[in-house]
């Protein structure tokens, strides 16, 4: 049995991903179950939203958590044992008005861990997404244009 040990993680900052599954896998030896469970989502039309928060969107929800699987998953595969889980939305299989960027992203995601699904058959190693119907998430409300201040977390 470990203690637990807390370690703080920007999943939208890949950077820093690396450094985070070093520390994890040196202080533990191995990840037995990785679930991805962080997200972020903004509400908006399309031509509201900046390029810039779209690619925020995708780092967090995207990008992160593959950069999260892929840093983990050469210790899986050496062990040939381990769970991927990957936390995602319904939006993921069905887009809707005003979601465009986590609608976007969150398809990306569940094309790539379908993917990883069946590539990791060989080695035993289990990979799960689930897509639940809408949740209730801490919300900033926005200041009246200020459409970056309008994700969820």
């Amino acid at each position: 049995t470990y203690a637990p040990k807390l370690i703080l993680l920007d999943i939208s900052d890949i950077n820093c991903i690396q450094d985070v599954a070093k520390e994890i896998l040196n202080c533990y030896g191995c990840v037995d179950i990785l679930i991805n469970n962080a997200s972020m989502k903004v509400k908006g039309a399309v031509q509201s939203i900046s390029l810039e928060l779209d690619k925020k969107i995708m780092d967090a929800n995207y990008f992160g958590p593959i950069t999260l699987t892929k840093a983990i998953l050469p210790n899986m595969i050496s062990r040939r044992t381990g769970r991927i889980v990957l936390i995602n939305s319904i939006q993921g299989k069905i887009g809707i008005p005003f979601r465009a960027a986590y609608a976007a992203s969150k398809h990306a995601a569940v094309g790539f861990f379908d993917c990883l699904r069946a590539e990791m058959e060989e080695f035993d190693i289990s990979v799960s997404t689930v897509n639940p119907t809408f949740i209730c998430s801490y919300h900033r409300q926005p200041a009246p244009g200020n459409w970056e201040a309008s994700i969820w977390k």
